[in-house]
């Protein structure tokens, strides 16, 4: 049975007329690719490579840029995690965290949504830097610092509620000793599909 986030952006307006198609949609999540491919043979296709990527998922995309990579900030902010997410993260229920949401841009296109839910005592000492990163890629940071280590990979099949919204995800938790926090990379079709097919 895969662990299922039916609540992200739940009660949310989207920030510009045009955001509800970029929104993150619920996703079931299963502990391997090849769990996942049983449901969607699809994760074994052109999306594969981004679904395993091992380094900085940010220097794969800036690799893949022809001329140019950015990071749009959506929101920031202290916001309840879903029920998934922090049991997911082994924290109380209804415990606020800083959620991040950002957009990974290749050549002026969407081509990741990325979720990150940074728990309060992730916050705490040097972690604080994680809330004034503005348009710096997070993943830069968490590889650069010696102090995270990044756990196994999960594979996410969305459930699209709009055209464009992404179909197949992946998420990781980092760890520094006792702390951990949640990132969650969606993949827009324009990133894995040539010409948004």
């Amino acid at each position: 049975m895969p662990s299922r986030d039916s609540d992200i952006g739940g009660n949310r307006a989207p920030a510009t007329p045009d955001a509800r198609p970029l929104a993150i949609p619920p996703t079931d999540w299963y502990c391997s690719l090849a769990a996942a491919g049983l449901r969607n043979p699809e994760v074994h296709g052109p999306a594969r490579y981004w679904l395993q990527v091992e380094g900085s998922f940010t220097a794969a995309l800036k690799k893949a840029c022809a001329r140019s990579f950015h990071v749009e900030v959506q929101r920031e902010g202290f916001a309840t995690p879903t029920l998934e997410e922090s049991r997911h993260l082994a924290i109380p229920l209804r415990q606020r965290a800083w959620i991040r949401e950002v957009r990974l841009c290749g050549d002026g296109a969407p081509w990741v949504l990325a979720r990150t839910i940074i728990p309060m005592a992730c916050l705490e000492g040097a972690g604080g830097r994680l809330r004034h990163l503005g348009s710096k890629p997070l993943g830069a940071y968490l590889f650069s610092s010696p102090h995270w280590q990044r756990g196994p990979l999960e594979t996410g099949l969305c459930r699209p509620q709009v055209s464009g919204q992404p179909e197949i995800a992946r998420r990781s938790l980092f760890h520094w000793g006792n702390r951990a926090l949640l990132v969650g990379e969606y993949l827009l079709p324009s990133l894995y599909r040539p010409h948004g097919l």
